[in-house]
């Protein structure tokens, strides 16, 4: 369903009445297209901190990482990058506000700020203090900046590490994505060598839910980074599932994911190659109030949303059907950070989702080499949300910092970025894709 609102507002007369009456200004946000692919002006390279910066690449990553003009003097910047890693104490952050200060306000409409921190230091307490205050200053920052505009910290040790990452981030991929933590670890092993226009090339993906919606969105754009696709779902949608997976020149797979034997005749159907991107997006609602719902609403949404993703994630490890240096990226929820009333039964599964993925991430690549991750989306216009009464569909586009709902390729440019081989130092993060949501936020 159009957003009206939206529409009005990028009209003359919809500027003046909203901003007479102090309503929401939201901007169109600028997302990826063929024509379009990239962000366009300059990368602003700011520094702040006492401490020498770690990150004696960065200059040149992002010299290769955006087609942007590299300066350290703009009027108005289209991204700035701001190394605060060498940040390292209270008084430290002063530089921080001498940095941005002078230059936030002319950040260009659909502009991105990232600013880079260290890990927080477990035994110095000044510098956990001073890197953990970068957090509430990015998440904060995010929610004044306006004008299709975000703002991301990322918690990075080599800038090398970080390419894929702020590949994302300074794109129009990352359009609903702001106010987030990432944490980039190191990675083993030589830096594979990519086509960045494909970086999924050779890499084969299964997409759980994949017959519509978000699961449709994210085969779509993982078959455009070069991926070969197998889309999954439950035996009564295989005729979209068909349609979906000859569009993409992919292979459909009918099956309920809540079989007992589930992942196994996942692991068959993937042989000989193996699998290198599993994409848990399969998930169902059944809402009511705790009070009104019987046990089988409870239970056929967490078989669906927790213990098939827990059982096929499982299998699929340990037959090593999932191969070393492969991805594994869950669907979350904003339900499960925040909850959601009537949804005890979604936001419980969702929350399930998270703790599997940080429990989970640490292990899975220690012993099988795989990363895992989540996304956890925010109000993203289906046709579930569609079927919202009107007020809470209004409610739900306009609280968050974008002001408006996201796209089913919102999600899908999050996941592709998470599923490649460059993105092996991000692990265990879950990734809100809900434009900055006031809600658990």
């Amino acid at each position: 369903m159009a957003d009206r609102y939206l529409n009005f507002t990028g009209t003359a007369p919809g500027r003046f009445l909203t901003r007479r009456l102090g309503l929401p200004q939201p901007s169109t946000l600028r997302r990826w297209a063929p024509e379009r692919p990239s962000l366009e002006g300059e990368l602003l390279h700011l520094t702040a901190g006492k401490t020498p910066s770690a990150l004696t690449d960065l200059s040149s990553v992002l010299a290769r990482t955006h087609p942007l003009k590299l300066a350290h003097d703009s009027s108005r910047p289209t991204a700035v990058v701001l190394d605060a890693t060498g940040i390292s104490d209270a008084p430290d952050l002063a530089l921080v506000h001498a940095a941005l200060h002078p230059v936030v306000r002319s950040v260009a409409e659909n502009g991105r700020v990232v600013v880079l921190g260290a890990p927080v230091s477990p035994s110095d307490h000044h510098q956990a203090a001073a890197q953990q205050a970068l957090e509430g200053f990015v998440r904060s920052l995010g929610k004044e900046l306006g004008g299709g505009r975000t703002a991301t910290l990322v918690r990075v040790r080599s800038a090398v590490a970080a390419e894929s990452t702020l590949r994302f981030l300074l794109s129009p991929r990352s359009a609903y994505v702001s106010g987030q933590v990432i944490e980039v670890g190191e990675t083993e092993g030589e830096r594979p060598a990519l086509d960045w226009d494909r970086p999924l090339s050779g890499r084969t993906a299964l997409v759980t839910g994949a017959a519509r919606g978000i699961g449709e969105a994210v085969a779509e754009v993982l078959a455009r980074d070069g991926a070969r696709v197998v889309v999954l779902d439950v035996p009564s949608a295989q005729a979209d599932l068909v349609r979906v997976a000859d569009r993409l020149g992919g292979t459909a797979l009918p099956l309920d994911i809540t079989a007992d034997d589930a992942g196994e005749r996942m692991a068959s159907a993937l042989a000989p190659g193996g699998l290198d991107i599993l994409v848990h997006n399969a998930g169902i609602t059944r809402d009511r109030k705790l009070a009104n719902m019987p046990a089988d609403r409870w239970n056929a949404v967490l078989d669906v949303n927790l213990t098939s993703v827990l059982r096929t994630t499982d299998a699929l490890l340990k037959s090593g059907t999932l191969n070393r240096g492969g991805s594994v990226v869950a669907t979350a929820s904003i339900a499960g950070i925040a909850g959601n009333a009537g949804q005890t039964n979604y936001a419980a599964g969702k929350a399930g989702i998270i703790g599997l993925v940080r429990a989970l991430a640490p292990g899975a690549l220690a012993e099988y080499g795989v990363n895992v991750n989540a996304v956890a989306p925010g109000f993203i216009e289906t046709k579930m949300t569609a079927a919202v009464p009107p007020l809470i569909r209004e409610a739900g586009r306009r609280m968050n910092s974008l002001a408006q709902g996201g796209l089913p390729v919102d999600v899908a440019e999050t996941t592709a970025w998470l599923s490649s081989p460059a993105s092996g130092g991000v692990n265990g993060q879950v990734v809100r894709v809900c434009g900055q949501s006031l809600l658990g936020s």
